[in-house]
C-alpha cells in the first residue's frame, strides 16, 4: 500500500498552511481579526501534524509537528511592514491576494485529507479514518474562514 505517499503529501500540505498562516498573521498585523485567527489556525495545523505523527511512524513518513511551528526571523519584520501598510489602500489589496492564495492552499489540503481517508478505508485502518476525520474538520473550519473573511474583506477593497 502506498499509503505513506498519502500521508506524507497531507504532512506537507499542513506545513505550507501553518507557514502560510504564520505569514498572512504577521503582514496583516493590524488587522486584528485575521492576525488573531491566523494564531488560531496555526495551533489547528500543528494539532492535525501532531495527531497525524504516529501514523506517519505506522506508513514510514516522518512527521514533526514542529515544523508548523514559524515564526521565523523575518516574523517581526513582517509585522512592522504591516503596521504601515495595513494604513493604506494597498494594505486592502495584498489581504485580498493573500487570502485568494489561502484559500486555495485550504483546498489542496482538503483534498489530500480525503484521498488519505480513502486509503485509510480501503486499508482498514479505523485508527487513521478517525484521526482523519477529525482533522479533515479542522482544515474545513480554516477554508470556510479564509472565504468568509474574503467576502467580507472584498467589497470594502474594491469599493473604498
Amino acid at each position: 500500500m502506498r499509503i505513506g505517499l498519502a500521508v506524507r503529501e497531507v504532512r506537507d500540505a499542513e506545513v505550507e498552511l501553518a507557514g502560510e498562516l504564520g505569514k498572512l498573521g504577521e503582514r496583516h498585523h493590524a488587522d486584528h481579526d485575521v492576525f488573531h485567527m491566523s494564531r488560531t489556525l496555526v495551533r489547528l495545523h500543528h494539532a492535525n501534524l501532531e495527531a497525524l505523527a504516529q501514523f506517519g511512524e505506522r506508513y514510514g513518513v516522518d512527521v514533526d509537528p514542529a515544523d508548523a511551528e514559524g515564526d521565523g526571523p523575518l516574523a517581526r519584520l513582517r509585522q512592522k511592514a504591516a503596521d504601515v501598510s495595513g494604513r493604506r489602500p494597498e494594505g486592502g489589496l495584498l489581504l485580498l491576494r493573500d487570502l485568494r492564495h489561502l484559500h486555495l492552499l485550504y483546498a489542496e489540503a482538503s483534498v489530500n485529507w480525503v484521498v488519505l481517508g480513502q486509503g485509510a478505508q480501503v486499508a482498514r485502518d479505523e485508527a487513521l479514518l478517525d484521526t482523519v476525520t477529525r482533522c479533515h474538520e479542522q482544515t474545513l473550519r480554516g477554508m470556510k474562514w479564509s472565504l468568509t473573511r474574503l467576502k467580507e474583506a472584498a467589497p470594502q477593497v474594491l469599493a473604498g
